[in-house]
């Protein structure tokens, strides 16, 4: 029996939602990008995060770990304040994966060093550790056979399942996704899609921004639906997909769902 991908702590003490988000509101200059944005994740949920292009989905989510600042609200990740000045970020990022569109390897190290790096800098663990951890995790997302290769010769959705086994590397307790399927080939969307159904399936906490409604009807607990920077619905799967209230989001769903 292969060892599961999630390997954070299960016996995590969690009070209240792992990601607890309220009236957030963010600019660019003299662009509102964001506007009183208030929702919650709580832990073993999947929530998906949909809506046109220029919504602000993608600054939302990034706002979690605060890879964007914003200038209003609060946001609280496993008890951790955001907001607060004192947070020592980049240890919160430390148990925060994040998965980006365009896979954001480190093109001059191996497959093997792009699992291990930030194992040994940011959690001390010691090389052989990080390297059996590593190792393991490459083989669970199917690409044991691919550890002393470069990211430049692997696929997009092999270089997308590393980035993945990296993020889960770090023994996070929430896993954010930012669009990880819309820099590949479609072919390829499929073997990244089943590695997150399966990481779905073992009770991670995700938060996911993504246009794949697919995935969103198979896995998510909850849909976000956003638009001009505001969250429009925030809605279970099934409510979502069979009786969204908005017009703007039932628009949406008749040309996305169409193809």
């Amino acid at each position: 029996m292969r060892p599961p991908l999630n390997t954070a702590p299960k016996d995590l003490a969690v009070s209240g939602p792992m990601i607890a988000m309220s009236s957030v509101s963010k600019w660019y200059g003299d662009f509102k990008v964001l506007t009183d944005c208030t929702t919650s994740v709580n832990k073993g949920e999947v929530v998906v995060v949909c809506g046109p292009s220029g919504s602000g989905k993608s600054t939302l989510i990034k706002c979690v770990n605060a890879l964007e600042p914003f200038q209003e609200g609060q946001i609280v990740v496993d008890g951790t304040p955001i907001h607060d000045k004192r947070t020592n970020l980049p240890k919160l990022r430390a148990r925060v994966g994040m998965v980006f569109q365009h896979f954001e390897l480190f093109p001059h190290l191996s497959i093997t060093d792009n699992l291990t790096l930030a194992q040994v800098k940011v959690l001390g663990r010691d090389r052989g550790v990080a390297l059996d951890t590593g190792l393991t995790l490459l083989d669970r997302v199917g690409l044991g056979a691919h550890a002393k290769k470069f990211p430049g010769q692997l696929s997009g959705g092999q270089q997308q399942r590393v980035a993945i086994a990296r993020a889960l590397a770090m023994n996070p307790v929430v896993m954010l996704f930012d669009e990880p399927t819309s820099a590949l080939d479609p072919e390829m969307v499929g073997e990244v899609l089943d590695v997150m159904v399966e990481l779905a399936k073992e009770g991670m906490t995700m938060m996911v921004v993504t246009h794949e409604m697919g995935f969103a009807r198979k896995v998510a607990d909850r849909v976000i639906f956003m638009d001009k920077g505001e969250i429009v619905e925030d809605a279970k799967k099934d409510e979502f997909f069979g009786h969204a209230r908005s017009p703007r989001a039932q628009n949406f769903l008749s040309k996305i769902l169409q193809h």
